[in-house]
């Protein structure tokens, strides 16, 4: 794959999964220890309509999915706190809702043919400098975030009812957690799909979280184990001339089970 790296589209894909992974240690950390995935799931295929909204009005893909997915993700912020025993509903309504808006306004976009494989299980080498810059900043946006607030979203994510009695606003942090899960799925979908995303979520910090004592520490490792499974099913991917994101998460699930039968031994 070497030779590979002269070219730009490789390059970019390989600074994006980076970028993307270690994003996705960091916010899936957080996703797994306040027990977030069913609404990162719920946000990442309503994020459709916002793919949907963008190519109808010809505006950004990832300008339209992201305020698209803010937006889903702060309705099941205000669900989950106040109408916690209805949540599976709305997520359920939400997640549906949000992918036939999506595919309605692919539909009624005229001489617009779009590749719907790409969104739904990633196109990294399409991956452009605008993407990466993105990217970047939302990566600044979360250290700082954690640099302002690790004690408190740490408090929050392992006891928010001691949290909120030492004076914490729980339901600040709890908001801004997913909002940065919505986010991270919007540019996540760019790598693995919408299909795939959870997996990239979660695979890697299950097994950071075995190897790890802190939340920090759990943070740091799932971004590194998540960059060198993207580098690793990026270099499946141009060898064998397979689908990227469907590389990266094959390799995430047989890296799992390798690790949980050396545990297992152990």
């Amino acid at each position: 794959m070497l030779e590979a790296l002269s070219y730009e589209f490789i390059q970019n894909a390989l600074i994006a999964g980076v970028l993307v992974s270690i994003i996705a240690g960091i916010i899936g950390s957080l996703i797994v220890a306040n027990r977030m995935v069913f609404l990162a799931g719920g946000i990442a295929h309503a994020a459709y309509g916002g793919i949907g909204i963008a190519i109808f009005t010809g505006i950004p893909i990832f300008v339209g999915t992201s305020i698209f997915a803010v937006i889903a993700a702060l309705f099941m912020a205000f669900v989950t706190i106040n109408q916690r025993e209805r949540i599976d509903t709305f997520i359920g309504l939400i997640w549906a809702v949000g992918m036939a808006i999506g595919i309605i306004l692919v539909d009624l976009t005229p001489g617009y043919n779009v590749d719907l494989m790409s969104y739904l299980f990633g196109s990294i080498l399409a991956v452009n400098r605008d993407d990466i810059y993105f990217m970047s900043i939302l990566l600044v946006a979360i250290l700082v975030v954690l640099a302002l607030w690790y004690r408190d979203i740490l408090a929050v994510s392992y006891d928010s009812e001691y949290a909120a009695l030492c004076g914490i606003n729980v339901k600040f942090f709890y908001t801004l957690m997913l909002v940065l899960s919505a986010l991270t799925v919007v540019i996540a979908i760019k790598v693995v799909g919408l299909i795939l995303v959870i997996a990239l979520l979660t695979i890697p910090i299950y097994i950071a979280q075995n190897l790890s004592s802190s939340l920090l520490n759990m943070m740091f490792i799932s971004g590194f184990i998540a960059s060198l499974f993207t580098v690793i099913g990026l270099w499946f991917s141009y060898t064998y001339d397979l689908t990227s994101g469907a590389c990266i998460i094959l390799v995430s699930a047989v890296s799992l089970i390798i690790f949980m039968l050396l545990r297992g031994i152990k």
